[in-house]
């Protein structure tokens, strides 16, 4: 289930307009508590899967990693981060996170960015990424939380006059394949996988070599 609506040339122009787009990852909500849990990233071999406009690429040089090499699957993506990429120890490839077949410990860190909720065999990717990682290396990952993969509407549930009264949680329990979801463009019909935090550190611990 590969899934690639940011060629799409009207979800790619409402994706390009977003204040993260534009401004970077300061404008990016989750980037204060991921780069939290980023490692010491000099001399370090980056691997970012899902890089997009390759943010996390440029931000991972800028803490003077050896190499970073950025993976996306669309190609309006890449082109965007090689036009504003000025830097030979950066790699963009074009490639799905589930085609990755790196050689074993070729990367020190890997990252990735609110990507892995569209992707099914989960673990499969994770066995992948521990294959390609160094002894002692880091898999840092952020995800979107279940409470907004539970739902199609990913909204609030409003009563009179528009006034926010709860956030839904229906079938927050439930796991599996969701129904897609109209995100920028109702016609994006991108699918996101709802799994429960604990079933991801379950099967992201039970991939690595050391479980």
């Amino acid at each position: 289930m590969k899934q690639n609506i940011y060629d799409d040339p009207g979800f790619f122009a409402n994706y390009s307009s977003m204040e993260r787009s534009i401004h970077g990852l300061d404008a990016a909500g989750e980037w204060q508590a991921f780069r939290a849990l980023l490692p010491d990233l000099r001399d370090k071999r980056v691997l970012d899967l899902c890089c997009g406009f390759g943010w996390h690429c440029r931000y991972a040089r800028q803490q003077q990693a050896r190499s970073v090499v950025g993976v996306d699957i669309s190609e309006k993506m890449l082109a965007r981060a090689r036009e504003t990429t000025d830097d030979p120890g950066i790699e963009y490839r074009r490639e799905a996170i589930e085609d990755i077949d790196f050689a074993t410990e070729e990367f020190d860190v890997v990252i990735t960015s609110l990507a892995l909720h569209y992707v099914k065999h989960f673990d499969l990717v994770c066995q992948k990424v521990f294959r390609c990682l160094a002894t002692g290396g880091a898999f840092v990952l952020s995800v979107e939380h279940p409470v907004f993969t539970a739902l199609e509407t990913q909204d609030w549930h409003y009563g009179p006059n528009d006034v926010r009264l709860h956030w839904p949680v229906d079938n927050y329990q439930q796991e599996g394949i969701g129904t897609p979801v109209g995100w920028l463009t109702t016609s994006s019909n991108i699918t996101e996988l709802s799994r429960l935090t604990s079933t991801r550190c379950s099967m992201q611990a039970s991939s690595s070599p050391e479980s």
